[in-house]
């Protein structure tokens, strides 16, 4: 039997998706400096599984935001695979370790969000997505690197007290 959701877990999953979305849009005038993939770690850390439907809900908002182009496809893999990710080392407590998963993440997302783009545009038109972005992606590297090494351990204790609170525990 599969186990309800209570109106506390879905507020906290609407709350996390608002978050996600709030922060992208206020970062977006800074080329790949985002908040987003440290925040997507510490869900994940904090919250498991329900951090899918965070992500998933945030694709959704950003889809009717800016409308659901082929750029959209890729939200609804490249965050899950860093949720995977996060899952995959998800006791590792030191900042360093978690600010170079996301630094490497960040150099990879232009690649991984170029596969929707073979397909739509062949082969030359995919290389040509990815190479064009890999200025980008040095910079989201940068920026994910330093974001999470800065913002880690507050954003992971927040988290923490937000889960107890609404958990009673």
């Amino acid at each position: 039997m599969q186990k309800k959701l209570r109106a506390v877990e879905l507020v906290q999953i609407a709350i996390c998706a608002a978050i996600l979305y709030v922060s992208q849009v206020a970062f977006s005038f800074l080329p790949n400096i985002e908040l987003v993939s440290p925040l997507i770690i510490v869900y994940t850390r904090n919250f498991g599984k329900k951090t899918l439907a965070i992500i998933y809900i945030f694709a959704l908002i950003q889809g009717l935001t800016y409308g659901f182009g082929v750029w959209w496809i890729n939200y609804l893999y490249v965050w899950t695979i860093l949720y995977f990710i996060a899952s995959a080392a998800k006791k590792l407590e030191n900042p360093l370790g978690w600010a170079i998963i996301a630094a490497f993440f960040g150099l990879f997302f232009g690649l991984l969000c170029s596969i929707p783009y073979f397909f739509a545009l062949g082969i030359g038109g995919g290389v040509s997505y990815f190479v064009n972005g890999i200025p980008f992606d040095l910079m989201h590297c940068a920026g994910n690197f330093v974001v999470t090494l800065l913002l880690f351990i507050p954003l992971d204790r927040i988290m923490k007290k937000a889960d107890s609170f609404l958990s009673g525990k």
